[in-house]
């Protein structure tokens, strides 16, 4: 059984704290020098948080965030920068959406198809990014970059009426066309609205997480990688292959990012559909720490701020106060994870040392007995 390690739970959790403390400063220094109170917008962003129609936007949009910032996480546990998630959810819940319009199934059977080519998709996305690196060491920020431009003009090409998509009478909107009922998701029906039965499914991914990548062999061959691609080669892991498997991953828990709104709510794909939601999962996954737990909160945090920053305007404050205070956090974080790793290893000399002085006064009485 593993000892408790006080002072590394502590630092664990001293990165998150203190990143949102500055955060959260700079935001009300922000706010004093345009002239508005420091303090007012966040007593009435709690005060939203008290409505159930807000609880439940807040929880549909931690599922979304959580499942994304899962599929940064699988990458950063591997030392790597899967930048393109945006564009592999993108990708993947319009095809998916096709799919799943084109079709006729059984319920169950017709949901398992579309989560299915969302999966496919997004892995097949992400994996040319890990074919480029394993094969030509193209660095995998710079083609999943550009992978993510692409997959937007792939997008805009395949949604035109003449090849995938269909533009309803009336309207300017194109879509895929909707979904039969059998490929709808029940939800958690409240008084607020509909809970998407799909942020069930993306909180129980968590667990799936945790458990291999904790409690498998492949768990401990993709952080021996990530840790150290050329020791890990030594000790047997094929550090290629986990590179593309982890990528392949990555892109298939991203591809699943899209399945609670499309299942849930939307029922179809346009160019309406949230975008950019790739990017705000890397502030989340780096918040988290990559933990399930710590992004989980981190996800909750991050919907809470947009759900109820969203109210803000009606009171004369800028609603643009969420985005200003996410993008502190990310400066935050990473000078914060930076002081903590310093201090840490400071601590750590500092204990090593005492042990040594304590064996070296304890040998030194031997010596004299």
């Amino acid at each position: 059984m593993k000892k408790f390690d006080k002072d590394r739970v502590l630092l664990g959790i001293a990165g998150p704290v203190l990143a949102l403390v500055v955060a959260f400063l700079l935001t009300s220094v922000v706010l004093l020098l345009s002239n508005l109170s420091p303090f007012e917008p966040y007593r009435l962003m709690v005060e939203q948080i008290e409505f159930t129609d807000v609880q439940v936007l807040v929880i549909n949009q931690t599922g979304i965030y959580y499942l994304a910032a899962l599929a940064v996480a699988i990458g950063f546990r591997m030392n790597l920068f899967n930048i393109g998630v945006d564009g592999q959810y993108r990708l993947a819940v319009m095809l998916s959406a096709a799919v799943g319009a084109a079709v006729d199934l059984p319920g169950p059977l017709h949901i398992l198809l579309i989560v299915i080519v969302a999966m496919g998709v997004g892995a097949f996305w992400a994996g040319i990014a890990g074919v480029l690196k394993t094969t030509r060491g193209v660095s995998e920020v710079v083609s999943t970059i550009m992978l993510n431009a692409i997959a937007t003009s792939l997008i805009a090409w395949m949604i035109l009426p003449a090849n995938l998509g269909e533009q309803p009478k009336g309207s300017n909107e194109l879509t895929t066309g909707e979904i039969p009922e059998t490929g709808w998701m029940p939800g958690l029906e409240l008084d607020g609205g509909s809970i998407y039965g799909f942020t069930f499914v993306a909180f129980g991914l968590g667990i799936v997480y945790w458990f291999a990548l904790n409690r498998t062999r492949f768990g401990f061959d993709l952080r021996a990688t990530g840790a150290s691609q050329s020791a890990a080669q030594a000790s047997g892991v094929d550090a290629k292959k986990m590179v593309l498997t982890a990528m392949l991953i990555s892109g298939a828990v991203a591809g699943l990012a899209g399945m609670p709104m499309l299942l849930g709510q939307t029922h179809t794909y346009s160019l309406s559909f949230p975008v950019g939601v790739g990017f705000t999962a890397i502030t989340i996954a780096l918040l988290g720490r990559n933990s399930p737990v710590g992004i989980f909160f981190a996800a909750l945090l991050i919907s809470f701020l947009e759900k109820t920053a969203e109210g803000l305007g009606l009171e004369g404050y800028p609603k643009e106060i969420s985005m200003i205070m996410q993008g502190l956090i990310v400066i935050s974080v990473v000078v914060s994870y930076e002081l903590v790793r310093q201090y840490g290893l400071r601590r750590q000399q500092q204990k090593v040392g005492e042990q040594l002085a304590a064996q070296a006064r304890k040998n030194k009485e031997e010596v004299v007995l």
